[in-house]
């Protein structure tokens, strides 16, 4: 039985990552600042995760087997963090994101070796606080946020941290979808409206709400450190997007729009967004086959 400290995870993947381990036997304390409160059996601690005092108060003496933070998008969060946390816990684990590669524009799958956050330069002196600057910056906030876990806020060569960077795919299911990406496809092809498209469409890489909390449980239980790519094998294209989605709703009618410049359906790339899992699958996990599973996504998203 381990003691798992969660950070945020009030909603999507975050709750079913909470739920496993709880199954798992083990003891959660969930981090939040009181929007909601975790499910039953786990502890609730309410601390502002960006002020470090009132963090560090609500930790009082509390250490942990794994921290997995699912809401650090900022250099300046993951500073706090990483001070606030060390010598607390034998591993941190930060959900990351594909956005970190938005400058690797490859035509074949991109491994974690493309974005060193070692080499990565932090500047904590920019607007993080402001939110619609870190929603313009989501990429960059998360590179340098793992820059911060790789070597510490001032770029130092300690490297004791012991961190994974977990570089999640683009998610989809689950009935509880917040980012809507989904099911504006199905609602386009149930009504026969258009989904736009780009004139070079770029396929991506995609993850199941459920195999992504599966992997996160699965990571917590590891040695290794660094950065990990979390993505299904196979990659898609919108217009395959878009015959799968149209498969699975009855009556519906795929049309397409093609655009030069945008503005584009989510999901649909002017750029690549493949990822290559190979890291993952040596060390040990099992991803499942996004053409397998996307049918009960799309069934997911109509109930």
């Amino acid at each position: 039985m381990r003691d798992v400290c969660v950070i945020g995870g009030n909603r999507y993947f975050g709750k079913r990552l909470i739920d496993r381990l709880l199954s798992a036997g083990d003891r959660v304390t969930v981090v939040n600042r009181g929007s909601a409160a975790p499910p039953a059996g786990a502890a609730h601690l309410v601390a502002d995760r960006d002020d470090e005092e009132s963090l560090e108060r609500a930790l009082g003496s509390r250490t942990f087997a794994v921290v997995v933070d699912q809401v650090c998008y900022t250099p300046v969060q993951a500073a706090i963090a990483r001070r606030v946390f060390a010598g607390r816990t034998g591993r941190y684990v930060m959900t990351s994101t594909v956005e970190v590669y938005e400058h690797e524009d490859s035509a074949g799958l991109v491994g974690e070796d493309a974005v060193d956050p070692r080499t990565v330069r932090v500047d904590l002196g920019l607007p993080w606080g402001d939110a619609e600057f870190r929603d313009a910056h989501y990429g960059e906030g998360k590179r340098q946020a793992e820059a911060v876990f790789a070597t510490g806020s001032a770029g130092s060569a300690d490297t004791a941290f012991p961190y994974v960077a977990v570089r999640v795919a683009h998610v989809l299911g689950g009935g509880d979808d917040f980012t809507g990406r989904l099911a504006h496809y199905v609602e386009r092809i149930r009504s026969g409206e258009p989904v736009v498209v780009p004139a070079v469409d770029r396929p991506a890489t995609y993850i199941h709400v459920d195999e992504i909390a599966e992997f996160l449980v699965w990571v917590a239980g590891q040695g290794f450190t660094g950065p990990v790519n979390a993505a299904s094998h196979g990659v898609l294209g919108a217009e395959e997007l878009c015959a799968v989605v149209g498969a699975g709703v009855s009556g519906g009618e795929v049309v397409l729009r093609v655009s030069e410049s945008g503005p584009f359906s989510p999901l649909s790339f002017s750029r690549a967004y493949g990822m290559d899992n190979a890291r993952a699958t040596r060390l040990g996990f099992t991803f499942g086959e996004v053409r397998t599973w996307l049918p009960h996504a799309v069934t997911e998203t109509l109930h």
